[in-house]
C-alpha cells in the first residue's frame, strides 16, 4: 500500500514510517519544513509538503494514497483547545478525500480522555467537556459519511529513545525543583507503550483493522506514578516526595492534571483482534537508563 502519514518526522510518526517501509509499504510523509522534508527523504519515503493547518495539502495527500495514518498534532498546551479544533478540521478534510472508498483513515486519540479510576476497554467513551475529544468526534462524523475510520488511543506515556513527552517533563521538573514528586500516595496509574510497539500497532490496524472500531495501544495497563517518580529521584539523586493536591498544583503547575491522571486502560480486545503483542521494554525498565537523563 501507499500510505499518507502525517506527523511523519515526529517521535511516533517516524517509527511508523520505518515500520511501514520495513513491511514493504510505500510512504508519503507530510513535511512542514525543509529540515523535515530532508529528514524524511533520507528514510526512503516520499515527501508531501504541507501542514495540519493546510487543509488542501491534506486532501491531496489523502487522495493520492491507499490509506492515511494521522499522528500529527500541535503540542502547544497554551493553545490546547484551538489545536484540538485544528485537528478536527484536519481529520474532516482527509475524510472528505477518502469518502466513498474503502481506503482506511487511522486517527490518533488518547486513553487519558476516558473516565478515570477504572480499567477502560476499547468500548469506553470520553465524557465531559474535554477539548481533545474533537479528534474522536471528527472520526465518528467521517465514519457516518461512509469513510473507513479507525481510532488508535495511545496512553499518556509513549516512551523510547527520543521521547520528548510527559516523562521528560517530569525529569525537567525534578531537576528544577530538586525533588521528584507524586500526588497523594502516588498509586494513580499511567498506561504506557514503547514507540516501536505503538508503530507496529498502527501497521496492523492499517492491514487488518475493521471499519469504525477503537484500538488501545497500551502495552501496560497502568504503571503507578510513584514508581515513575522513584526512578527519576534515584537517577537524579533527589528526594522522592508526596504532595497533597494543593501542593501538587503549585509544584507541577499546568502539568498537575496529568501528574494526577488515573486512567488504566486495557488492550485485550486489540491484541485479540489484531494479534498485536508488545515486545519492547516496559516504561520503568526503559526509563531506568542513562538515555532519559542525558542533558
Amino acid at each position: 500500500m501507499r500510505v499518507f502519514v502525517t506527523g511523519a518526522t515526529g517521535f511516533i510518526g517516524s517509527a511508523i514510517v520505518q515500520e511501514l517501509l520495513k513491511a514493504g509499504h510505500q510512504v508519503l510523509g507530510l513535511a512542514r519544513s525543509d529540515a523535515s522534508a530532508a529528514s524524511l527523504a533520507k528514510t526512503g519515503a516520499a515527501v508531501h509538503r504541507g501542514s495540519v493547518e493546510d487543509l488542501e495539502s491534506l486532501r491531496r495527500g489523502a487522495a493520492e494514497t491507499d490509506g492515511v495514518i494521522h499522528t500529527a498534532f500541535i503540542h502547544d498546551f497554551s493553545k490546547f483547545k484551538e489545536n484540538c479544533e485544528i485537528d478536527r478540521r484536519a481529520i474532516t478534510a482527509m475524510g472528505e478525500a477518502l469518502a466513498g472508498s474503502d481506503r482506511p483513515l487511522i486517527v490518533t486519540s488518547g486513553t487519558g480522555l476516558l473516565p478515570p479510576g477504572r480499567l477502560s476497554t476499547e468500548d469506553a467513551m470520553p465524557t465531559g467537556p474535554i477539548p481533545r475529544i474533537a479528534s474522536e468526534e471528527a472520526a465518528a462524523a467521517a465514519a457516518a459519511r461512509g469513510v473507513r475510520v479507525s481510532v488508535v488511543r495511545l496512553p499518556p506515556s509513549v516512551h523510547g529513545d527520543g521521547d520528548h513527552g510527559f516523562v521528560p517533563i517530569l525529569i525537567r521538573l525534578a531537576r528544577e525543583k530538586g525533588v521528584a514528586a507524586y500526588t497523594g500516595d502516588g498509586s494513580n496509574l499511567w498506561p504506557a507503550v514503547h514507540r516501536l510497539d505503538a508503530a507496529r500497532l498502527y501497521r496492523l490496524v492499517l492491514e487488518k483493522g475493521a471499519a469504525a472500531p477503537r484500538y488501545h495501544g497500551t502495552a501496560e495497563e497502568g504503571v503507578p506514578f510513584r514508581d515513575i517518580a522513584t526512578v527519576i529521584g534515584r537517577r537524579l539523586s533527589v528526594p522522592v516526595v508526596a504532595k497533597s493536591p494543593e501542593e501538587a498544583a503549585e509544584h507541577f503547575g499546568w502539568f498537575a492534571h496529568f501528574a494526577a491522571l488515573n486512567s488504566p486502560a486495557s488492550s485485550a480486545r486489540t491484541r485479540e483482534q489484531l494479534g498485536w503483542q508488545p515486545e519492547q521494554p516496559g516504561l520503568i525498565a526503559d526509563l531506568d537508563r542513562p538515555n532519559y537523563f542525558e542533558v
